[in-house]
């Protein structure tokens, strides 16, 4: 029983989910994650994935987190996850498109990893008897999940969906997209020193075509992007923004025109996680307090984690 609502076979080469158990402690940025992930790889954020967690009146819908490429939940999630549970929310999150063997995930193809989020949220509404979820994503994992409302049938199943740095129609990665595509077999060579998710969020790929042909929405659940006009993957910027019936775009530098928090800091600023707050419990979160965070903040920190 998939999350797209029905009984069907398995596609091909689909494997079901990890879903990590281990309670860890809050981080403050990538690298302090990945260092803490080298010894505890089952590594969650601590009040994350408990199945026994029931949800109240006025948080109805658990949530439901989905990393980005190359990444793992505690890697993305480690800050935000604790401030959800602690707001009142029952929170879940999955390891997704993982290659047998990996320690992280995000990298397998994006369609068989939507048919992975189906299988979670499933696991989800059974435990907690909710009626559906609230699905936020942050860079791949907002396409993830979106493919899975919007391709798989999961939209009953969902009241909002939120993407957090969202390539809704793909990115250019630092400019290297075009130039890869207009040169024969350079996308082939890309996806061998990236990840075939990877290639298959560029702007203009089959995947991304596919997952936006018909509309970029769907009837049925909300949908919210909060993104960055200095986002050093997703250009052009306009690429982040929905444009379906009811879609909201909620760029930061609007809210916070000092925070220059770029792509990959996304899920570590203040600002942001607190924006989400507001998406998701806008009758109890409190204002966002806006400071200023400098440009390139949180790189070094992703260089130096994806390299020791």
């Amino acid at each position: 029983m998939l999350g797209s609502g029905g009984a069907q076979a398995d596609p091909v080469g689909y494997r079901p989910p990890s879903v990590p158990t281990d309670p860890a402690p809050p981080q403050s940025d990538h690298l302090a994650a990945a260092r803490y992930l080298r010894t505890h790889p089952d590594a969650v954020p601590a009040g994350t994935n408990d199945f026994a967690c029931v949800p109240d009146a006025e948080h109805p819908r658990p949530v439901v987190l989905a990393h980005g490429t190359d990444s793992t939940v505690y890697s993305d999630w480690s800050a935000i996850a604790p401030q959800l549970t602690a707001a009142g929310f029952c929170v879940f999150a999955l390891n997704y498109g993982g290659a047998p063997g990996a320690d992280s995930y995000g990298t397998e193809d994006l369609r068989l990893s939507a048919y992975q989020v189906g299988d979670f949220v499933d696991q989800v509404l059974g435990a907690t008897h909710a009626a559906q979820v609230d699905l936020v994503g942050f860079s791949q994992g907002a396409n993830v999940t979106r493919f899975y409302i919007n391709k798989l049938g999961g939209a009953p199943k969902v009241g909002q969906w939120v993407g957090i740095a969202s390539p809704s129609y793909g990115g250019v990665m630092y400019g290297l997209v075009p130039i890869a595509q207009s040169a024969p077999g350079a996308m082939e060579v890309f996806e061998k020193v990236t990840s075939l998710a990877a290639v298959q969020q560029a702007q203009g790929s089959p995947t991304m075509t596919e997952l936006n042909a018909g509309g970029d929405t769907v009837p049925g659940p909300k949908y919210t992007t909060i993104g960055s006009r200095v986002d050093e993957m997703i250009q052009p910027f306009d690429n982040i923004a929905l444009h379906g019936p009811g879609a909201r775009n909620i760029v930061l530098q609007d809210e916070c025109a000092v925070d220059l928090t770029g792509h990959f800091h996304m899920v570590f600023d203040p600002f942001v996680q607190q924006l989400l707050l507001t998406v998701l419990d806008p009758a109890h979160a409190p204002e966002p307090v806006c400071v200023p965070v400098a440009l390139g903040t949180g790189i070094p920190q992703v260089i130096i984690a994806g390299h020791s």
